[in-house]
């Protein structure tokens, strides 16, 4: 079996990576963070040609799509590089509009690009239980389904280009929204004394549980902040691009710029570079310094 190339080797990256080693494919990879790879264990490329002369297949897992672009675009990059008859399979969260203009490139080389959002956070890429949804042609997402199968447990094919990254915004800002709204209300629930998991127990056979209710904050309030996942930076972008996303589609966001402010606030106060859950930290030193897992309020 022909190695697998992934380029991308950061907290889900590697955490994919490692899925993919342990089902026995061979991988090499690729990070502008040499680091990075000794500490995935993952074997490392001497640069993207190397990556792509030696592989059929290869994931991306970057930041945001001016990463994603500078590596297809580059100089030395991807497009100048790949051949007829590869795949290309983007596991980051991009623009939709970008996602679709890279798909045609690569295709005018003879070149799949599939866009395949993933959900579940690092716990789910620990497991090999995350979910993607895929755009692009499906004849490509057969050729790869395989490899996909070794880090993710469900796999849709949304539709065509941009469809799984379209997907995975809208997915991202219910996902930001329950996360900022649940950590105001818990800040709200400590200041009115309420014991924070008989709270928590309420709500979850309630009509306001959400995925923050019942897989964030049960953590939280015992101090695990379940570190490792989307930052507050990243969380902030992908907000951005659904408000994006919202207004070319010409539908009005009343909820989307609340959200955002509360994850700008967030890096504003120091938490820009930890996992996004510390919100619910900003908010409480907005309301006096409370913290859920301390009693203090």
């Amino acid at each position: 079996m022909q190695p697998v190339g992934l380029i991308g080797v950061g907290n889900m990256g590697s955490r994919i990576g490692r899925r993919i080693l342990d089902h026995g494919v061979t991988l090499i990879g690729h990070d502008l963070d040499a680091t990075r790879m000794a500490a995935a264990g993952i074997p490392a490329a001497a640069g993207v040609a190397e990556l792509v002369e030696r592989v059929e297949i290869v994931l991306l897992s970057l930041p945001d799509s001016p990463a994603i672009e500078a590596v297809a675009r580059g100089g030395d990059g991807l497009l100048a590089h790949v051949r007829p008859g590869q795949v290309v399979v983007d596991l980051s969260t991009a623009h939709p509009a970008s996602t679709r203009a890279l798909h045609e490139e690569f295709a005018g080389r003879g070149v799949e690009f599939l866009d395949a959002g993933i959900s579940g956070g690092a716990a789910a890429a620990e497991k090999g239980t995350l979910t993607l949804m895929v755009g692009g042609a499906p004849e490509a997402l057969d050729r790869v389904r395989w490899l996909l199968e070794t880090f993710s447990r469900h796999i849709y094919h949304m539709g065509g280009s941009g469809a799984g990254h379209t997907t995975k915004v809208l997915n991202n800002f219910l996902n930001g929204v329950a996360l900022a709204a649940t950590a105001e209300v818990m800040v709200a629930a400590r200041r009115a004394g309420l014991d924070l998991k008989r709270f928590l127990e309420v709500v979850n056979h309630g009509s306001g549980v959400n995925y923050a209710t019942l897989n964030r904050f049960p953590h939280i309030v015992e101090g695990d902040y379940l570190e490792g996942g989307l930052t507050g930076k990243l969380m902030a972008k992908d907000l951005k691009l659904y408000l994006d996303l919202v207004d070319r589609l010409g539908v009005p966001s009343l909820t989307g710029p609340g959200c955002l402010a509360a994850f700008q606030v967030a890096i504003g106060l120091g938490y820009g570079d930890v996992i996004s859950n510390h919100v619910v930290d900003a908010l409480g030193d907005l309301a006096g310094g409370v913290r859920l897992c301390d009693g203090r309020a």
